[in-house]
């Protein structure tokens, strides 16, 4: 077994593996994107966009069961890669390795007072885009507020569209993330004359 542990989505985060029962960590010695593309690809995550190394993502727990992975990216399991023994690295947590995949979705707002207020931007297959109005509601901002910890959604102002790519999200029921909704990137007909959503929410933020 495979997850990620300490991002900001299911397709982000330091690396961790099942062994026996044990959770452990791989250490970043030679970690590189052909390692990391193997993780995303196993997660259904996309593609590798990062490899940090450093505990990028926080010390993990453990014992640090993979170092000096070498994997050429097309292995369908990080236990395929070559790899030294278990009991021959020189690593500590420090050096947990980490991976940020295509399809890890994460949000800020932009041009408010705070950071809880502004244009909905969202960061998706390594860049950021702004979010299409057209379907942006009530209940999708309600969702966006509380993912950002700002409390509720007040207001759902429109701004312009100035960044490269195009996001539509469409929320059906109360959703932990609007990753979890029905979401569309960069098809035109949908955002087709739509604005650049934003929200103003009742929180206050950095």
């Amino acid at each position: 077994a495979i997850r990620l542990a300490g991002g900001r989505s299911r397709c982000e985060g330091r690396v961790e593996l099942e062994q026996e029962g044990t959770w452990g960590t791989v250490c970043d010695d030679g970690w590189d994107i052909p390692d990391a593309h193997v993780v995303c690809r196993q997660l259904r995550c996309g593609h590798a966009v990062g490899a940090p190394g450093g505990a990028a993502f926080g010390r993990g727990r453990g014992p640090i069961l993979r170092d000096e992975v070498g994997c050429q990216g097309h292995e369908r399991h990080l236990w395929e890669c070559p790899a030294a023994a278990a009991e021959e690295h020189d690593c500590s947590h420090k050096e947990d390795a980490g991976v940020v995949c295509s399809e890890h979705q994460a949000w800020r707002l932009s041009g408010g007072r705070d950071g809880c207020a502004g244009r909905v931007e969202v960061f998706f297959q390594g860049t950021w885009s702004t979010v299409c109005d057209s379907t942006w509601y009530k209940l999708e901002a309600a969702v966006l507020c509380r993912t950002l910890g700002c409390g509720n959604a007040l207001r759902r102002p429109s701004f312009s569209h100035t960044l490269p790519g195009k996001m539509l999200y469409q929320c059906d029921s109360p959703q932990p993330s609007l990753a979890q909704c029905r979401w569309i990137f960069n098809k035109s007909a949908p955002c087709h004359q739509s604005r650049a959503a934003g929200v103003i929410c009742n929180g206050t933020g950095s």
